[in-house]
């Protein structure tokens, strides 16, 4: 008798390293950003009900995490999708490579901007993105106007131009690996950054050293990590009035009766805005798929036709009710053809 189980399981191991592996998961896994979560559960909740398949299992794990978790292996105990809100860097392609995850299809669906917003309890912000860098860096211009970097030295909003309110610098964001801090960096705090032309001229001697003075959030208390969930932001600004969040328009968007977005250089965050390329912190959206589980997982194929058709990401689809800004048309049919072709991706 023992000799039988001992039999069954080395079979069982076996079959591991073979296509054996994906017989027994019948749904499909996805892994990833919170911004990009409501849209990917959305999308997830049409194809159970229009289709014989069972509800694909969204997590959201922020980008950064997605992409380990996708990366780690081929096979059901991987994820098949990672969502992400900002484009894959070449460390974690290496890493998917390195871990036998070879082909990777990505798929861009729309595009969000990054709302910075406060409580309807209190007035709205208009910032420039100067200012947002000198609220939040860990090292600014002196103020003394001398071409060196200090310590942030600003405390309260007022600090940093008198017409600001009177209240302290609080603000409310996701942690590293999150797809929306990365972007809000390269956006929100370079974009800021750069308005000093000394800084800006760093760039072109030491990129690291430039990149390193525009990206270094501050941790001396105004800034405050929140972990991956947008919804918890929301709860606390309106627990506290006097502070500030920072998270994808779509939250903002389905949370008009609690929270209010800030001008960011004198634009709103708003659906058109964010279209038309107006709203400076704005950014694209993105999936990525694990070719060798296509034809493999039970549905999978089945629901990447859901989530990349007119009826879901078009300019009048259902993720767009969600707030997703949905891409051109050109745009939408180039990704769908990459899906159904499973085109191997590659930085262009």
């Amino acid at each position: 008798m023992l000799k039988k189980i001992a039999l069954t399981s080395l079979v069982s191991i076996t079959l591991l390293g073979t296509s054996q592996t994906f017989a027994a998961r019948d749904y499909v896994t996805i892994v990833g950003s919170s911004t990009v979560y409501p849209f990917a559960t959305v999308a997830a909740e049409q194809f159970s009900k229009t289709s014989k398949f069972k509800t694909p299992k969204v997590e959201a794990t922020g980008s950064g995490g997605g992409l380990k978790l996708f990366c780690a292996s081929v096979g059901i105990k991987s994820p098949d999708i990672t969502n992400a809100s900002r484009r894959i860097k070449q460390s974690e392609v290496d890493m998917c490579s390195k871990n036998g995850v070879k082909e990777i299809v990505e798929v861009k669906i729309g595009y969000d901007g990054i709302a910075v917003a406060n409580s309807k309890k209190s007035k709205p912000f208009d910032l420039t993105l100067q200012e947002v860098f000198l609220a939040l860096a860990k090292e600014v211009p002196d103020p003394k106007g001398n071409e060196v970097l200090v310590p942030n030295p600003y405390k309260k909003w007022s600090d940093i131009n008198k017409k600001l309110p009177d209240t302290k610098i609080e603000v409310l964001g996701p942690p590293p690996t999150s797809g929306t801090r990365d972007a809000f960096v390269e956006l929100a705090m370079e974009g800021g950054c750069k308005t000093f032309p000394w800084i800006k001229a760093i760039k072109k001697q030491d990129k690291n050293r430039y990149k390193s003075i525009c990206h270094t959030i501050r941790e001396d208390g105004p800034y405050i990590e929140v972990g991956e969930n947008d919804n918890l932001i929301v709860k606390k600004l309106e627990a506290n009035p006097n502070a500030l969040g920072i998270f994808g328009y779509s939250f903002l968007d389905q949370n008009t009766d609690k929270v209010q977005g800030a001008r960011i250089n004198g634009v709103t965050p708003e659906f058109e805005a964010i279209a038309e390329g107006d709203y400076p912190i704005s950014r694209p959206l993105y999936f990525y798929l694990k070719k060798a589980h296509v034809g493999k997982i039970v549905g999978l194929k089945e629901f990447l036709a859901e989530f990349t058709s007119d009826k879901a990401w078009g300019e009048e689809g259902y993720l767009v009710d969600k707030g997703m800004i949905p891409m051109p048309e050109a745009e939408r049919e180039k990704f769908a053809s990459d899906v159904k072709s499973l085109k191997k991706f590659s930085f262009e």
